[in-house]
């Protein structure tokens, strides 16, 4: 079974995708969508679903694991972030994946066993589960990679 997971965001929005071979997740890809700031948001909305599009042809997964957006400081932010989770499952459903959510609590209870962990935390145990020698950088991509494993843990994947 192969998963891309999503950290959705409009600046950089992350990506992983993880193959689970005999129930262990192994790395496929992974890597970051950026947009630039002073884009317009219509134009950066359409480089996510164009990027994202090319990103699923050329690694095809079969399923899609999209972090939840949990925040509601900067309502602007919340709503940029809105509008690219938007395209992502839009994205998702086209290509005819198998779409789950997950707030960024069960990410964490799924990785570490412990709903309030650490950044750091969740990003040593993306490396570990992967058997990286490194983390995986920038952070969003380790985000998508955790999002990823999450969905591989909690929907009782074998294949």
């Amino acid at each position: 079974m192969r998963i891309i997971g999503i950290d959705p965001g409009t600046g950089i929005l992350g990506f992983g995708i993880i193959e689970v071979v005999k129930g262990k997740p192994q790395l496929v890809d992974g890597g970051v969508i950026r947009t630039p700031v002073k884009e317009d948001d219509a134009v950066r909305l359409l480089t996510i679903y164009e990027e994202l599009t090319d990103i699923i042809v050329d690694t095809k997964p079969s399923e899609m694991a999209v972090e939840k957006l949990f925040f509601a400081q900067n309502v602007t932010t919340a709503m940029t972030v809105a509008q690219a989770r938007g395209v992502v499952l839009l994205t998702g459903m086209q290509a005819g994946l198998r779409i789950s959510e997950y707030t960024p609590l069960q990410i964490k209870q799924a990785l570490t066993g412990y709903g309030r962990a650490e950044k750091k935390q969740i990003q040593e145990m993306v490396r570990v589960i992967l058997g990286l020698k490194k983390i995986p950088k920038p952070d969003d991509c380790a985000d998508a990679l955790a999002t990823a494993i999450c969905h591989s843990m909690t929907s009782n994947i074998k294949t």
